[in-house]
C-alpha cells in the first residue's frame, strides 16, 4: 500500500483545486528551556491568532502557505506543520524545554523551501519570494550554526528568500543578526499576538501583489515592534 504521506504530496493532485499563485513562509521557532512558561503560553497564543487572521483573508486563505520549525531539545529540529495552505493551517501547541540548534533549523528551512519550490514548478504554480522569520529569546547553541547563518545570507543575498530574525527579551541580537542581511528586531516583552498579526496582514499584502512582484517584498517589511 503506498504511504499516505506520499500520496498527499503527488504533483498536480495538491494543487488540483487551489492554482493560485503562492506566498511561502517559514516560521523558525526557538522553544528552548528559556521558553518555559508564560513566553511559551504567548508564543502559542500568537499562533492562534496567525490562524485566526488568516483564515478570515479570503485572498491570504488560499495563497499564503505555512511551515512550522522548531527548535529545542538536545539540539533537534523539527518540523511541526509542514507546507500547508492557510485556509487548512491549525495552530500547533509547542512545549519547550532543550538547548537551542537555530543552525540547524535554519538549514531545514531552506531545505523545505527548495522542496516546495521545485513543488511548485513541477504543478505549473507561480509563487512570491519565501520568507523566513527566525524568533528567538537567546542564542544558537548548535555545533556549525555560523556556517548556517553563512548560507542563509547567501541566499538572502541572491533573492531566494528574505529572513527576519526577531529577538525577544533575553536574546543575542548580535548572533541572531548573523543569520540575515536585515537588521534584527526585538519584541517587547512578550507581544508575540501583535507580531503574528502584524505578519498574517503583511503575507496577505504580498500573497495579493501582482504576480512574481517580489520587489514589493522589501518595501512593506518594516515593523515598528515598539
Amino acid at each position: 500500500m503506498a504511504d499516505k504521506n506520499n500520496m498527499e504530496r503527488i504533483p498536480y493532485v495538491e494543487f488540483a483545486e487551489n492554482a493560485n499563485e503562492r506566498t511561502p513562509c517559514v516560521l523558525v521557532l526557538d522553544c528552548s528551556g528559556s521558553m518555559r512558561d508564560e513566553p511559551i503560553k504567548q508564543l502559542n497564543s500568537g499562533l492562534k491568532a496567525l490562524e485566526k487572521e488568516l483564515k478570515e483573508d479570503i485572498d491570504a486563505s488560499s495563497r499564503v502557505q505555512l511551515l512550522i520549525i522548531k527548535a529545542s531539545g538536545e539540539d533537534e529540529v523539527s518540523v511541526e506543520t509542514d507546507w500547508v495552505d492557510a485556509m487548512n493551517f491549525t495552530a500547533p501547541t509547542m512545549e519547550a524545554g532543550g538547548l537551542t540548534p537555530l543552525g540547524k533549523a535554519m538549514e531545514t528551512a531552506l531545505q523545505k523551501i527548495e522542496e516546495q519550490k521545485c513543488l511548485y514548478d513541477s504543478c505549473g504554480i507561480t509563487s512570491k519570494r519565501p520568507w523566513i522569520f527566525l524568533i528567538s529569546d537567546g542564542e544558537p547553541t548548535d555545533y556549525g550554526w555560523e556556517d548556517a547563518a553563512e548560507i542563509c545570507r547567501y541566499a538572502q543575498k541572491n533573492k531566494k528568500v528574505v529572513i527576519h530574525a526577531i529577538g525577544t527579551q533575553g536574546a543575542n541580537l548580535d548572533k541572531l543578526a548573523k543569520f540575515s542581511l536585515l537588521p534584527p528586531k526585538r519584541l517587547t516583552g512578550l507581544k508575540f499576538t501583535e507580531f503574528f498579526l502584524w505578519l498574517s496582514r503583511s503575507v496577505s499584502c504580498i500573497s495579493k501583489a501582482a504576480p512574481n512582484a517580489n520587489n514589493y517584498l522589501d518595501d512593506i517589511t518594516e515593523w515598528n515592534e515598539n
